[in-house]
């Protein structure tokens, strides 16, 4: 078992930055996928961002060029750079981890094997 523990969210202006951090109780080298996922009430779950455990990463449309994901693994932790927020970036934030692999970061988040319990992140002025 891995426990996940998000921190970083907040209020902030558009426009604004924040980083969030996904702690891990173990080592990450052994996780091929990590991520972070975001719900918004009313909206369904969106794969934000996710990195391998190798280089490979992804982001979706919606926050390419203006958010990035980083894995620490001496420290096991995962970041999530956050610049330029929009209000539409608000959402709990949460991070997702997949020990196995499934041909794309995106494939093998869809069935994480552990999930933390979510940090809010709100963007208004």
């Amino acid at each position: 078992q891995v426990q996940l523990v998000e921190s970083g969210g907040g209020l902030v202006q558009p426009g604004g930055s924040l980083r969030l951090s996904c702690a891990a109780s173990r080592s990450i080298r052994f996780i091929n996928a990590m991520g972070w996922y975001r719900q918004a009430p009313g909206k369904e779950r969106e794969l934000v961002a996710g990195a391998s455990s190798g280089s490979a990463e992804y982001y979706a449309d919606s926050v390419q060029g203006r958010f990035t994901v980083s894995r620490d693994n001496t420290k096991n932790i995962m970041y999530l750079q956050m610049n330029a927020l929009k209000p539409e970036d608000s959402a709990t934030y949460y991070c997702a981890a997949k020990v196995l692999w499934k041909e794309t970061i995106a494939k093998s988040l869809i069935d994480y094997d552990f999930r933390g319990q979510g940090t809010q992140v709100t963007v208004s002025s």
